[in-house]
């Protein structure tokens, strides 16, 4: 689902996008300047590796996701430190940002229930 980000204004837009097991819902609203918050839920199941033994697991995943999307490069004038994405397009990839954030969580460690106990 692709949104362009100058149509986002301060009546929240709701997302929800489902792939495989798992389920993005939320919304986006502008915030301030180029600025577009984006707050959502990610909930499901994600096949991850264990980092021990190296099998693959089904990991229960119930995240509260929050950043901004910048329309264009973002200039931290503040020395405020933001989680922030910069769309070059002025277009919100929601599926890129899903399998962006399943992808970040299969980066991490995980240990299957056998190693757990090991």
């Amino acid at each position: 689902m692709k949104v362009t980000l100058r149509k986002i204004g301060n009546t929240p837009l709701d997302f929800d996008i489902n792939s495989d097991k798992i389920t993005f819902k939320g919304y986006l609203q502008y915030h301030s300047g180029k600025l577009i918050l984006l707050k959502a839920n990610l909930n499901g199941l994600v096949e991850v590796e264990c980092n021990r033994c190296g099998k693959e697991f089904t990991l229960p995943v119930n995240e509260e996701i929050e950043f901004f999307i910048s329309d264009g490069i973002y200039e931290d004038t503040d020395n405020i430190e933001i989680d922030v994405i910069e769309s070059l397009d002025s277009v919100a990839d929601l599926d890129e940002i899903l399998e962006s954030e399943i992808e970040l969580i299969k980066s991490d460690y995980h240990n299957c229930d056998n190693c757990k106990d090991s």
